[in-house]
């Protein structure tokens, strides 16, 4: 194979994304190559303007335009009383695709192991501005039965334990160390229906 430098080195980037490694990197470095004006040249104007105009919401931990603004928090266009909490867009999106929710969103960006233990990076204390704020009366743990999920859903629990508001958690159909984007819309429907009340005294 050609070693040539840019080659390389795109190829290192694509192995990064996630389900890709070195050998369908390879294949996609070479379909751009064969197709440089149809993909590669709008492709790294479209990347630059992406990388220019859209960034994270320091808020609600979704995706803004820095041109418009978060359509998440601007939306005055209707008032929910609830709000749930996931752990990166992609939950979201999913959640959204199957029409299951309604209510507002707020993404961690992560959990806590994930992120070193820097809550901080989590959104928590927004996610409680939040809840004050929008006078949210129901909080839904949508985080991923994973360790590091239920460990930072029980640390958000614990954060929100002064404020009236009820916490519930995903239930039934939420396999052991299931993600949420990984999900189908009849498991996710089912977590959703039979999420069930935590109690924010316990220890």
């Amino acid at each position: 194979m050609q070693n040539i430098n840019e080659i390389e080195n795109l190829i290192k980037l694509i192995s990064k994304l996630p389900g890709l490694g070195p050998k369908s990197a390879r294949r996609i470095v070479l379909k751009l190559i064969n197709n440089r004006d149809e993909l590669v040249k709008p492709m790294a104007n479209t990347l630059a303007q992406v990388y220019k105009n859209v960034s994270r919401c320091n808020s609600c931990g979704s995706l803004k335009s820095n041109l418009n603004g978060c359509i998440n928090c601007e939306n005055i266009s209707e008032k929910f009383s609830k709000i749930c909490v996931v752990e990166d867009i992609a939950d979201q999106w999913s959640i959204e695709n199957s029409n299951i929710f309604r209510g507002y969103f707020h993404i961690l960006g992560g959990t806590l192991a994930s992120v070193g233990q820097k809550k901080e990076s989590l959104l928590i204390n927004s996610l409680i501005e939040r809840v004050q704020k929008e006078e949210i009366e129901e909080v839904i743990l949508a985080t991923s039965a994973t360790v590091e999920g239920q460990t930072t859903a029980y640390y958000i629990q614990d954060s929100l334990k002064n404020l009236n508001v009820k916490i519930t958690k995903l239930a039934q159909g939420l396999p052991v160390g299931g993600e949420i984007e990984n999900l189908d819309d009849g498991t996710l429907f089912s977590a959703f229906k039979n999420r069930s009340k935590l109690n924010i005294n316990s220890k």
